[in-house]
Parts: structure tokens; sequence; C-alpha cells
């Protein structure tokens, strides 16, 4: 009998094809569910509890109430009355300017002004006696009126030349010192009412009616990632960007214990409303072109490829609209190697 010669090359192709074809009918089995051995999966069981839908947009802090503090006249520094970061009340003074040449002018207005009122005394009770003419009176009543004006003016400019807080807050980093000439607008610091925070962020058109004035919200921030502020929406403004067709909107941020600054960037939840509706683990959903689909696990240990119809969504879970009833199962983990109607083993997540 003529012994058959096979090549080397010949017998590495013929055992590359046996592998190939085991491993295709092993993993065709397990799809069709039939092997002896179950696949291990976790599965979940669905469930109806309250989901929050949440609107998430990033913004900026703002003070509530923030200034340059600046001086209204040239004139030299005499004093100053605070501290770097300093937190002062309202009316508090910061900084006095040279105001020698002022105070000396409403000694000198006081003075004559108090003359002028006791000799406009003495003439009223002379005309009252017919000692003194009515012109007489008139011409001392023009007089006082004309010191007092003076005296306010004066007054006004001295008031000028103190600095004070127009609001309480917090100060920022001293900018000028003691002998320095300052000029209208040149900035001595700044002021921060950082009690409460101001946060503008924009919002989608489509989210517009569901967010109203009034509305709560809450803010985090990386610097404090434990740490949640509550406020609520201040004002929505009156346009649309044309262009994102978005809408600006203001928040009003607590800050009581004064950890947030101006400038730090929060993230903004805002609780647009409160469902009770169906919910399953993101994990369990497969997405195919633009379906979902999840593996429910029967009674009997056998999976079924259901389509779904998935409504908001938020990290970890999803709202199942349709296509699964409250308390069966579906499977989280080990979906991937499932086929419609294969034999699985529940396990331990």
């Amino acid at each position: 009998m003529k012994k058959i010669h096979l090549s080397p090359v010949l017998l590495v192709l013929i055992a590359v094809a046996g592998m190939t074809l085991y491993v295709f009918t092993r993993e065709e089995t397990g799809k069709n569910g039939r092997v002896n051995e179950p696949l291990p999966v976790v599965v979940e069981q669905v469930t109806q509890q309250p989901f929050a839908v949440v609107i998430e947009a990033l913004g900026t802090a703002k003070a509530n109430e923030s200034v340059e503090v600046t001086a209204l006249s040239t004139e030299m520094v005499d004093s100053i009355g605070f501290d770097d970061g300093d937190r002062v009340k309202k009316g508090q003074l910061l900084v006095s300017l040279h105001n020698r040449e002022e105070k000396a002018k409403v000694n000198e207005l006081e003075i004559g002004l108090q003359e002028a009122k006791r000799q406009l005394t003495r003439i009223r009770n002379l005309a009252r006696e017919n000692a003194a003419s009515a012109q007489l009176l008139d011409e001392q009543e023009a007089k006082v009126k004309a010191l007092t004006a003076q005296l306010e003016v004066v007054n006004a400019k001295l008031a000028d030349l103190e600095i004070r807080a127009p609001f309480s807050g917090k100060l920022g980093i001293r900018r000028v010192s003691q002998g320095a000439l300052v000029r209208p607008g040149e900035v001595i610091t700044t002021l921060d009412d950082v009690h409460q925070m101001k946060v503008d962020f924009s919002i989608s058109e489509v989210h517009l009616p569901d967010v109203q004035k009034g509305l709560k919200v809450q803010a985090h921030s990386v610097a404090y990632p434990d740490k949640v502020f509550e406020g609520e929406i201040s004002s929505l403004d009156s346009r649309l960007d044309p262009i994102t067709r978005s809408i600006q909107v203001r928040a009003i941020i607590d800050n009581p214990d004064f950890l947030l600054s101006p400038g730090m960037l929060l993230q903004i939840n805002l609780h647009k409303r409160l469902l009770n509706t169906l919910v399953v683990s993101e994990g369990a959903l497969i997405p195919i072109d633009d379906k979902q689909f999840v593996f429910v696990v029967d009674e009997q240990g056998m999976v079924k490829k259901t389509e779904v119809k998935v409504g908001y969504r938020k990290p970890g879970t999803a709202q199942i609209i349709s296509g699964l009833n409250e308390g069966e199962r579906v499977v989280i983990e080990g979906a991937l190697r499932l086929g419609d109607g294969a034999k699985v083993k529940v396990v331990e997540g």
C-alpha cells in the first residue's frame, strides 16, 4: 500500500483549522445555551424607586457685592485702619487722607456761624420792639444760611478724605502705604461681601419650562469635595443666546462658613423634579445601534434578550420607561458572553 506523505506546512494548516473549528463550536454552543455548564452572571432586581431628575451646569462664583475701594480726591495718606484680609463692618474707617486744611476751614466756619446765629437772635429781639429794620433781619438770616451752606460743602470734602467701607465684607490686599499720594480711581484695596455667593451659569432651552425663580440648587467645589453648598435660583435672563440656544441663570449660594471665594469653579445641580419610576444599573444596558437591550433571567436560569426604552440617566443608574416589569431580574455583570436563551448561574457580585 502506497504511503501518503504530507508536508509539514500542510500538517500545520490542518492543525490550525481543527483548533479554529473546535473553538468556534464551543462559542456557538455557549451562545445557544447547549453547553452543560451554565455561565456565571451577577443579576439585579428591577425596582421602582424615587429618581431625581437633575440638571448639571458649571458656573463661576462671584461675591454677593464687590467693589474696588478708591479715593475721590488727590491727597496724601495720613493713616490706614485695616490689614490684608480683614473683615469689616459697613461704615468702618479704612483710610484717612490728609485733611488739616479742611478741618481748619470747618472750625472757621463753625465759629462764624455761631456768631452769625447770635447776631440773628439779637436782631430778631430788636425787630419785635421795632428797634431794627426788616431789611437788617433779612440780611442776617441770609448770612446764616450762606455760612450753613459753606459748612456743608467743607464737611462733604472732609468726608471724601475719610474712606469708609460701603458695606460689611472681607477686604483684599492693601495696595497703598502711609504717606503715599493717591489719586481718584486708584485702587486702595478690594471689598467683597461673601456671606452669600452669586453663581451665573447657562442651561439648555429644553429645561426652561422646569426652571424658575426659587428652585433649589446644590453646588460642589473641587476644593471641598465632601461639602454641599445649598442655594436657590434668584433670576433668569430675559433672552436666550441665539447661537447656543441656552439661557443665563443666576443662583444665590449660602456661604455661612466663608469657604467659597470669588472666582471658584462650581458644579451646579438643579433638582428638576422627583420621579417614582423603574430603575436599573447602567451596567445592565447593552447598546446595539440606536437601541438598548438587557438580559432578563427567568426562574429556570435562562436568559432572554429584551429591548428596553431608557429615559433619564444619572451616573450608575437609568430610568426604564418600557420593556421591563418590577421584580424581574436582569444581568448586570457577564452579559457580554451571553446569547438569547443561554443558561446562567447567578453568583454574588
